[in-house]
This record gives C-alpha cells, sequence and structure tokens, in this order.
C-alpha cells in the first residue's frame, strides 16, 4: 500500500513538472503585454508599459517603466510623468488638442419625445446605426482646441468639427494617431470619414482635414482620394506623409506611403508590390522607416532620398515580426518584436544593419522555464502550380517517430498576414504545448506575398483558397508523425468561414471542426453586418442582383449553408453576442444545423464579447473549451 501511493505521488509529481514546463491557458493570461510609449525627452530613457491580466478580478491593469539605456536600469514610474514629449500639446505651448462626445443627432425615444423619458427604443433612419460593438447613440467624437496657461487647459475650447456627424478619432480603431499638430503649431490635421447613416456604412473613405487656428479654416488635404487615408505625421522638416489606399470600398487595398510636396502628392511605395502597415520619419527627415509583411513575417524598411529618388531597402529578416516602430535614437530604433514563441518585447535596432538588441525582458522568467515549440518554414505547392508559404508548430521536445494529432489553422480577414506574431487567444505556442502540430497556411489573401495574392480571395471566398487549404494539410499529412486519423480544423472570422466551408467539403480529412465568429450564410451576413461595403466588394454586390454572376456565386455556390447536409464531424461553434460585423445569427444559424442534423456540437456563447474574446475570465473559459473539445473528438489529453 504504501508502495502504491509513493508510486502515485511520483507520477503525480512527474505529471505537474510536465505541465509546468509547457505553456498553459493560466500562464498565457499572466505574461506581461509590453507596449513602447517612447524616449525621454533627452533620449537617455525608454518609456514603456506592462500590461498584466488579472483573472481573478477579470481586468487587466498597467503599469509605466523607465529604462536606463546607458545602464539598463529598469523602474517603475507613475503613469502621468511626462518624461516625453506631449503631442497633445502644440510645439508653442500655447494650445492643446483632445477628443471628446459631443451629443449631435437625435436617437432614443426620449430624444424625440422628452415627455416620454422612460421610454426605451432606438430610432434610425439609415445605416450605420451600429458598428463593430456599439450601437450608434448620436454622439461624434470631435476635436477640440484649449488655450493653454502654465501647461494646463483653460476655457471650454473650441470644436474644430461643430456640427459635423463625423468621428475624429476614427471607430473603432482610431487613436491619438487620427489628430496631430503641424510643427509651426499653427494648424491642426485630423482624420475622419466625411459621412453618415447609409453612406458611412457603404464607404472607407476616409480624408485628411487640416484646421487653421487663426483663419478658422478647414481644407481636406486628401480630397478625390477614396480609399482609406490614415496616420498622418510631420517629418522634421514640416512634410507630411500618410498611408493611403485608392479603392473605395475595399479595405484591404494595397496600402502605401504618400507624402505632399510642392509638386503635389507622392507615392513613394507605388511601385513596391506590398503593403505598408506603419511607418516613422528618421529624425532627419530625409527617411522613412515602415514595417511591412513579406513571406510569412513582419520587417523592417527604410525609404531613403524621400524627396529625390526614393530607394526602398529591407533593414531585418528572419522568422520573428517588427510589429511597431517605437522612437529614434541616432542609427538606432526602438521596435516591438514578437514570434510564435515569445510575446512582444522592445528591441533596438541598428537601422543600416538590420543588428537587433534586446531592451525589455519583462517575460524572460516564463520561457526560459517552459520548453518552446519548434516552428518550421515550409514551401507547399498549390494546385495551381503557385508556392504557397507553410507555418508548421511541432509540440516541444518533438519526436518524429511518434504520431501526432494536427491541427489545420484557417487565418481570419480575409486579408490578414499570418506571420510571427503572438496571439493571445490562438496561441500557436499553446497549442503545440498541449500535443498538437499546427498547419498554418498563408493561403490566398494574406499580403506579405505580392498584390495579386492578396487580391485572389475576393469574391472567390470559395474557390482557390479553400485548395490551398487543402494542399497545406495534405502536404503535412504525408509526415509519418502526422495522426491522419487525428485532424482537426479551426479557425475565426473569415477563418471560421473557412471552418463551415471546408466542414461541407473536407471528404473525411478532419475529425473536428471549431469556428469562432464565422460567416456560415454570406446571404443573411450581407443583410445584417453592420459595414455594407464590406460584403459589397467580397462577394461581388448585393444578394438580390440576379444578373450580377459573381455576386449569386458568392451566395450561393459560396455559401457554407448550402453544404450542411454533407457535414459529418463534430462541431463546436463559438459566437461573440456584441460582435456586429459578423452578426450572432450566424453561429446560432450553425448550431442550429447541427443540432437538428444530429451531430455531436457545443455552442459557446460571450454575451459581452464582440469579434475577439477580452476578458480574463471569459479567455480561460474558451482556452479551456477549446481544448477540451479537441481531447474529446481528437481522443487526446489535455496537459
Amino acid at each position: 500500500m504504501k508502495k502504491t501511493a509513493l508510486s502515485f505521488l511520483f507520477v503525480s509529481l512527474v505529471i505537474l513538472l510536465q505541465a509546468q514546463d509547457r505553456m498553459t491557458p493560466e500562464l498565457l493570461w499572466k505574461i506581461g503585454r509590453v507596449a513602447g510609449v517612447g524616449l525621454t525627452k533627452d533620449k537617455s530613457g525608454l518609456v514603456y508599459t506592462v500590461g498584466t491580466p488579472n483573472a481573478d478580478e477579470n481586468k487587466s491593469s498597467r503599469k509605466t517603466y523607465l529604462l536606463n539605456l546607458s545602464n539598463n536600469e529598469v523602474k517603475e514610474i507613475p503613469s502621468g510623468d511626462s518624461l516625453v514629449t506631449n503631442t497633445r500639446l502644440s510645439p508653442d505651448g500655447k494650445w492643446m488638442i483632445t477628443s471628446k462626445e459631443v451629443k449631435l443627432k437625435k436617437v432614443y425615444g426620449k430624444d424625440f419625445y422628452p415627455d416620454l423619458q422612460k421610454s426605451n427604443v432606438q430610432i434610425y433612419d439609415g445605416l450605420g446605426y451600429r458598428h463593430w460593438d456599439e450601437w450608434e447613440d448620436g454622439a461624434y467624437g470631435h476635436v477640440f482646441v484649449q488655450p493653454v496657461v502654465n501647461e494646463k487647459p483653460s476655457g471650454e475650447g473650441k470644436d474644430i468639427m461643430e456640427g459635423l456627424p463625423y468621428d475624429c478619432p476614427q471607430k473603432p480603431f482610431g487613436g491619438d494617431e487620427d489628430f496631430i499638430w503641424s510643427p509651426d503649431g499653427k494648424t491642426v490635421i485630423y482624420v475622419t470619414k466625411p459621412s453618415y447613416g447609409t453612406k458611412y456604412a457603404n464607404s472607407t473613405n476616409t480624408d485628411i482635414f487640416q484646421y487653421d487656428i487663426a483663419s478658422g479654416k478647414t481644407t481636406n488635404l486628401s480630397g478625390g482620394m477614396m480609399g482609406y487615408d490614415i496616420n498622418p505625421s510631420f517629418s522634421s522638416k514640416g512634410a507630411l506623409a500618410w498611408l493611403s489606399m485608392k479603392r473605395e470600398g475595399y479595405e484591404a487595398d494595397k496600402q502605401d506611403v504618400v507624402v505632399k510636396t510642392g509638386k503635389g502628392i507622392v507615392n513613394l511605395t507605388a511601385s513596391w508590390d506590398n503593403s505598408v502597415d506603419a511607418f516613422k520619419w528618421s529624425d532627419d527627415g530625409n527617411t522613412i522607416f515602415f514595417e511591412a509583411a513579406i513571406e510569412g513575417a513582419k520587417h523592417l524598411f527604410r525609404i531613403d532620398n524621400v524627396f529625390t529618388k526614393p530607394v526602398i531597402r529591407q533593414i531585418t529578416r528572419g522568422d520573428f515580426d517588427v510589429a511597431d516602430i517605437v522612437a529614434q535614437a541616432g542609427n538606432t530604433l526602438i521596435v516591438s518584436r514578437t514570434d510564435m514563441n515569445h510575446a512582444a518585447e522592445l528591441y533596438a535596432v541598428d537601422a543600416t544593419t538590420g543588428n537587433m538588441k534586446q531592451l525589455t525582458h519583462v517575460n524572460d522568467d516564463v520561457y526560459k522555464n517552459i520548453a518552446l515549440s519548434k516552428v518550421e518554414k515550409r514551401n507547399v505547392a498549390t494546385t495551381d502550380n503557385k508556392q504557397m508559404t507553410v507555418w508548421v508548430i511541432y509540440p516541444p521536445n518533438f519526436d518524429p517517430s511518434k504520431k501526432y494529432p494536427t491541427l489545420l489553422y484557417c487565418q481570419g480577414g480575409p486579408q490578414s498576414p499570418l506571420t510571427q506574431s503572438y496571439s493571445f487567444r490562438w496561441n500557436f505556442q499553446l497549442m503545440a504545448a498541449n500535443g498538437y502540430i499546427v498547419v498554418a497556411p498563408n493561403r490566398r489573401g494574406m499580403y506579405g506575398h505580392g498584390s495579386s495574392w492578396n487580391e485572389e480571395i475576393s469574391k472567390d471566398w470559395g474557390g482557390q483558397v479553400m485548395k490551398d487549404y487543402l494542399s497545406a494539410i495534405d502536404a503535412v499529412s504525408k509526415e509519418r508523425y502526422v495522426d491522419t486519423s487525428r485532424r482537426g480544423c479551426v479557425g475565426a472570422s473569415y477563418g471560421g468561414y473557412s471552418v463551415f466551408y471546408l466542414a461541407g467539403i473536407h471528404n473525411n480529412r478532419f475529425k473536428t471542426f471549431i469556428a469562432h465568429d464565422g460567416v456560415f450564410d454570406t446571404r443573411s451576413m450581407s443583410g445584417t453586418t453592420e459595414e455594407l461595403w464590406f460584403t459589397n466588394w467580397e462577394f461581388g454586390g448585393p444578394y438580390w442582383d440576379k444578373a450580377n454572376k459573381t455576386a449569386q456565386k458568392s451566395y450561393n455556390e459560396f455559401n457554407p449553408i448550402n453544404y450542411v447536409d454533407k457535414w459529418n464531424a463534430p462541431i463546436m461553434i463559438v459566437q461573440g453576442g456584441k460582435d456586429y460585423r459578423v452578426p450572432i445569427e450566424q453561429g446560432l444559424q450553425a448550431f442550429y444545423a447541427a443540432q437538428a442534423r444530429g451531430l455531436k456540437s457545443k455552442l459557446l456563447y460571450f454575451p459581452d464579447e464582440n469579434h475577439w474574446v477580452l476578458k480574463p475570465q471569459n479567455a480561460l473559459v474558451w482556452q479551456r473549451e477549446f481544448f477540451k473539445w479537441l481531447g474529446e473528438t481528437l481522443n487526446t489529453k489535455a496537459l
């Protein structure tokens, strides 16, 4: 009996140690989330923040730190300390810009009928009545200019967008970068979409506006440029650049860096066949640094000779992502870097050679105590004789003589890069740590492989891209270590659509499916999503246009709901209640179909989450249910 007890204790300790040396959901949600703020005014220190989720309190906290660049000492500082330049203050220190909500439109019953204050009704006369995860309440974000006395705002300030039912910052993802000072402090530059209601829901056209403090005059600097125009930034010499897309209604159009000169607006990256994510002027104003996806990773580039003969050159290379350009100090850039085994940390980069040095070490203790995954980059031939980048992530301590359950990961977007980023939900390190090989293809629609590759998914959601998925999983499945009897297919958003679609055409490749906020019925999706331009572009037009063969193909041949009769494997469906991009009926219809057909199925419904899962405890439930489902349907056991 004693021997049995000791044996049990030994086995328990081994299991515990094995669990501790790999990533777990609980550990993932304790990792510090590092973000750069900027260099101190004298450039001797780096200010950054670390966000830490707290599962017990179901929220996150954030602390601010100062890294002394000369001796690497780190100390916590009050978040309000003004160690970096306050970009809200005008260069001459006389004015401050802020943004706040202004009520302009009547929406609620009590707005229209003041005597009915207890009514609970919302009244709309156009589209745009909800966006992302919020219903329109008649208030719009406006930019205000206030005089400053002793570095503090004074007076009520001037609403420079007075009366306009437009938003700045842009909703839902705009921020402080949407309104900036000119170097001389005489004008404010801001970004807004100059439309509302049904026009707003049909357009991606945002413009760059300039407001003159003295005269009160506003000028549209990007008038006639019909796509997204965002992220304005001045050089030290006063030149204005921004990110621009050409085509209205296409959110994933090639994004270029343009600069306004005396001769007009010049596209600096027109001949470069990829899309720019973000950029930063050099301190001397002659060079622009930018980050962009290329061949399955995000890297740092530079544009030299901006005003003469622009030349583009790649600075960094490797299997990692450069995700954010924080600051510059001489020939050194401060950037954020991630890979599939490591969350973001800040690095110094030599702007000439690309050599990198890690500056922050917030999560070193976590990673040194767990086994990391092997990440392999492969090229797979597609059915139309092209080469596709495929990431394969292996379990820690991978043994090629064993057989492993394998997951095909379907990326969202539909146009988005699948690079060396580090997700806190679709975390490949965590999937691999639970004993799964993960196959993550850079299928059609992922930028970083040229504009044509990116565009070939639009209006062809169920076409070549589905063949790309199957080519990827089939190629990796030829390896003897892939257990072809235990393969699963998982994904969110367009990846969720992919799961629903593949469930009807997979020809018995997969034993289980997980779809998160996926498009299940293209027709009802087009009638309930909040940004009509999205489905108009991606599906080719409205469902009622019977003469439009492209649109009809999207609503019929490429509609997952039409293949439910061929579903033959268990499926878990996840849906956010506040997801207005892929609304709730998509997930509910899919769950109903699976249940009605008698398939093993589960609905995971998050009433207070949008297209993502953001609250720590909800996220932990998501992770636990994810691996519980895979364990049940692939006959595996989570660590």
